[in-house]
């Protein structure tokens, strides 16, 4: 099938199908591509600075010393 054969058959799909479309479409060139690198079903930690308190002395720190070159 050509897609002159595809195009009126996917104007005439709903918003809905035409989304599902194109997720499966970018879906299929990330996996031909090799760039999905995140499965579905997976867990993945991600770090999150919630109860960091380094964090947020560090940057307090160099908003302390931005505001006094600024104010300098």
């Amino acid at each position: 099938m050509s897609i002159a054969d595809l195009l009126p058959t996917l104007k005439k799909l709903s918003r809905a199908d035409k989304l599902k479309v194109m997720q499966f479409l970018v879906q299929e060139m990330a996996t031909e591509e090799e760039i999905l690198s995140l499965q579905s079903g997976e867990t993945y930690h991600v770090w999150s600075p919630y109860n960091s308190h380094k964090a947020a002395q560090k940057l307090a720190t160099l908003l302390e010393s931005d505001k006094q070159t600024s104010d300098a």
